[in-house]
């Protein structure tokens, strides 16, 4: 359990001792099922344990556009987002998330808990990167066309893994999701930037030749 961020520096005995502290729920939840719905006006903090789930915004058009990947040690909260619409969290895989009250975190604990401000700090760089990542999408977002969200879009995955060979975290459904494009659309500039020796692809490997 200490592997996962906001547990760092906390042993895995005192871990437990934390999460019963805080009432905290362990829930498996199946593939395709909606761990939480309506999430801005939630006082819930979820962790991913295990498996993968996406944070979702329906617009009104009914467009699903997706926001964030969460993955093993990922944080999802009212706190954690700066949008006010009705968001989801869908798992895509099989998943466990433990959840607890907001409150839980920023009131003092009455039983003293010794690592209580180590979560509160662990937290604190958990926000700071979802800015982070919040203005590397508002980067893609801005960008006018396809073209332009995809190079930026790689550009962003070459610098999170110091290379220019990557895997991408979304399929191509979830990717034209994520830029908030049309999927064929996004199908035909992926096939462009390849014959122009852009990019080189195999299933979900995207190799960048710039």
């Amino acid at each position: 359990m200490n592997e996962i961020t906001i547990f760092k520096g906390i042993d895995e005995q005192n871990v437990k001792s934390m999460l019963n502290c805080f009432n905290a729920k362990s829930i498996a939840y199946k593939k395709d099922t909606t761990i939480i719905s309506n999430l801005a006006n939630t006082n819930i903090i979820g962790i991913i344990i295990d498996g993968n789930a996406n944070l979702i915004k329906n617009d009104y058009n009914g467009n699903r556009i997706i926001l964030e990947k969460l993955e093993k040690g990922s944080i999802f909260g009212e706190v954690f987002t700066s949008y006010s619409d009705e968001l989801s969290v869908i798992a895509i895989s099989d998943c466990t998330v433990i959840t607890f009250d907001y409150d839980h975190i920023i009131k003092r604990c009455k039983k003293s808990c010794p690592y209580h401000n180590e979560v509160i700090n662990n937290m604190l760089q958990m926000l700071a990167h979802k800015v982070s990542n919040m203005n590397n999408r508002i980067d893609i977002l801005t960008k006018k066309t396809i073209r332009e969200k995809l190079l930026e879009y790689f550009k962003i995955q070459e610098k999170e893994n110091l290379s220019k060979s990557f895997y991408l975290k979304f399929n191509y459904t979830e990717l034209a999701d994520y830029l908030g494009v049309d999927r064929s659309a996004l199908m035909r500039e992926i096939k462009n930037l390849k014959i122009e020796g852009f990019i080189e692809t195999k299933l979900n490997r995207i190799k960048l030749l710039y």
